[in-house]
């Protein structure tokens, strides 16, 4: 038996072993530490038809892209020449291309792999290149167009560049090791051991890679491996709070020493910490332990996404069984080209927030950094039981379902048809307060289940369009324009949320091209106005602009505008639909978006 049972160990050894040889020890996840506060990494790239597909709308956008830092830089123009000149190259290096064409000059693999993460709280970028030797005659061409070089410096046989920001406390690191990009903020004069890491030169004594919690964690979840995201806050929150990681340290420094340059007071003053700050930020991490976050389809078609909020146990189960009875919140519900349904169950939330807010008075912090969440809290208690008074009180939800959106020339408003519901336990009793508020309404008697009721012209003047109010058991429902009173009914009776259902949405590609063009309207109509009253025959004062200069800021502004939603406009041509939801449950909240393509 012990022969046999050494044979299997022997084995399942073996196993492991031949599944870490598979491992490529330059990934980037291989040199990011196992204990990172957050990371963002691909775990697989993509398969070449969805590379190609995600590309073409890539494509689409860059024109907005470009000209949006066109305009910056206009901006930029008189009070930092310099960089108004580097953010001018930047966009040249996009201008005229494709993202295909800007990854080859540049030299960045599009089949390749990349991670962003923390040594520390440091943000580190690391990108997998097709060409090195064109990802530095990048960086040259930024740099001639900067006007200055960024400092060089070696360690070991790895050369490096970088850049100090005094004012900050930190440097940009930057540096081609092997065939990869390595980008990152470290405090200024980073210790060698940190540098050396993030370098690469020495890797961590255990790493992502080894460690599988990106894996695990997009198995749970069920991301796809093509973008998988983590913010661990039981890591960050004390490196932040207790001043230990060496970047919040530096750049803490600089703050505090500018603070002692004006007022004179010690730097050793200013800098002194906590011993409450390194519990606090654990009691805190531990109602909120972490954020993730993931694709879970992605295709020619399709582009489906998860955001998960991990929170304590009791807060995640105080809303997990809760139903909001708001019309229309549940999945099974009909929607409207655009359909958003929000629960609002003031009651839950009041219980909720009184016990945090006692919470905190019963033990306060005394973390210097968290102090002031004693009076949040203490203001915030004091005002929840106004919440209480009806008929506020007795909300349950908002819904708002719109199957027509036009430009009114005559309003700043837009044109629609649609129907707006407020879940409610008192429907009369809302209503009665909508007629207190509004003498008109005062003729209207509506009952549940009952059919719709026209609004007297009086109210129906202010819409502009007839109008209706309905009745259900737990909403109120107003129907706005014609043929909504036929849809009152209908959408009383639509489900409601399920367990722990919290929102619901759906926007269709033909209504979401429409909201488009009402704000590109609306935003020229904007612009127009803005020049007219900046029209001044007045010399400029010292420090103002001259006409010269806001001229060509307008027009840049201008150019960025029709730009950006000429390129929103034509991915919204390809939009089928986009859905999203939101729900909590036993371990937290759970956010789920989904957008179909048209093929």
């Amino acid at each position: 038996m012990q022969s046999r049972t050494r044979f299997i160990a022997l084995g399942l050894a073996c196993a492991a072993l031949a599944a870490c040889s598979h491992k490529d020890k330059d990934a980037p996840l291989a040199f990011v530490p196992a204990d990172t506060p957050y990371v963002a990494a691909n775990l697989a790239v993509l398969d070449d038809d969805t590379r190609k597909a995600l590309l073409a709308q890539a494509n689409l956008q860059l024109p907005s892209q470009v000209a949006q830092m066109e305009a910056y830089a206009t901006r930029l123009q008189a009070s930092d020449p310099d960089a108004a000149r580097l953010v001018q190259a930047f966009a040249a290096e996009y201008k005229g291309k494709t993202v295909e064409g800007f990854a080859q000059s540049t030299g960045f693999d599009l089949k390749g792999r990349f991670a962003l993460y923390g040594e520390g709280m440091a943000p580190v970028l690391r990108v997998e290149l097709s060409d090195p030797a064109a990802f530095d005659g990048f960086v040259a061409r930024l740099e001639t167009a900067y006007g200055k070089k960024l400092d060089t410096a070696t360690i070991g046989k790895q050369t490096y560049r970088l850049h100090v920001f005094p004012a900050s406390g930190a440097e940009l690191v930057l540096a081609v090791v092997g065939k990869q990009m390595v980008g990152a903020l470290l405090p200024a004069d980073a210790a060698t051991p940190l540098l050396r890491q993030t370098l690469g030169l020495d890797r961590p004594a255990k790493s992502l890679q080894d460690d599988g919690r990106l894996d695990t964690l997009a198995s749970d979840k069920g991301y796809a491996k093509w973008l998988v995201g983590q913010f661990d806050l039981t890591r960050a929150l004390p490196l932040v709070l207790t001043g230990s990681d060496p970047l919040v340290a530096a750049v803490e420094k600089a703050r505090a020493s500018a603070e002692s340059a004006q007022t004179g007071e010690p730097v050793a003053n200013l800098l002194k910490n906590s011993p409450d700050c390194a519990p606090e930020a654990s009691r805190i991490a531990a109602r909120v332990p972490a954020m993730s976050f993931g694709y879970t389809r992605l295709d020619a078609t399709h582009q489906d996404a998860r955001f998960d909020l991990a929170l304590a146990d009791d807060i995640a189960k105080a809303f997990s069984g809760l139903k909001v009875e708001l019309p229309g919140l549940g999945s099974g519900a009909s929607t409207a080209p655009f359909d958003f349904s929000l629960a609002l169950p003031v009651a839950a939330l009041r219980t909720f927030w009184s016990a945090q807010a006692e919470a905190v008075a019963a033990k306060p912090f005394a973390c210097p950094m968290l102090t002031d969440l004693n009076d949040s809290f203490a203001k915030l208690g004091d005002a929840l039981p106004k919440t209480a008074i009806p008929p506020f009180g007795n909300l349950l939800g908002l819904r708002v379902a719109l199957d027509t959106l036009g430009t009114d020339s005559t309003s700043s408003l837009p044109d629609f048809t649609g129907r707006i519901v407020l879940g409610t336990s008192d429907p009369a009793g809302l209503l009665a307060t909508g007629q207190m508020m509004v003498p008109a309404l005062a003729t209207v008697k509506t009952a549940a289940n009952a059919a719709p009721v026209a609004l007297p012209k009086d109210v129906t003047g202010m819409l502009g369009q007839p109008s209706w109010l309905a009745s259900g058991d737990k909403a109120l429902a107003l129907g706005i324009g014609s043929g909504e009173d036929a849809k009152l009914a209908g959408t009383l009776h639509d489900a409601s949320g399920e367990p722990g259902q919290m929102a619901r949405m759906h926007l269709s590609g033909a209504m979401y091209l429409d909201w488009l063009k009402f704000m590109e309207k609306k935003s020229d109509s904007l612009a127009a106005a803005a020049a007219e009253m900046s029209k001044n025959d007045e010399p400029p004062a010292n420090g103002e602009p001259s006409p010269a200069n806001e001229a060509a800021q307008a027009a840049a502004d201008a150019a960025r505008s029709k730009a950006q939603f000429a390129a929103m406009e034509a991915q919204a041509q390809r939009v089928d639909g986009i859905d999203a939801e939101m729900h909590v449950t036993d371990s937290g909240i759970v956010v789920t978006s989904h957008t179909t393509l048209k093929q």
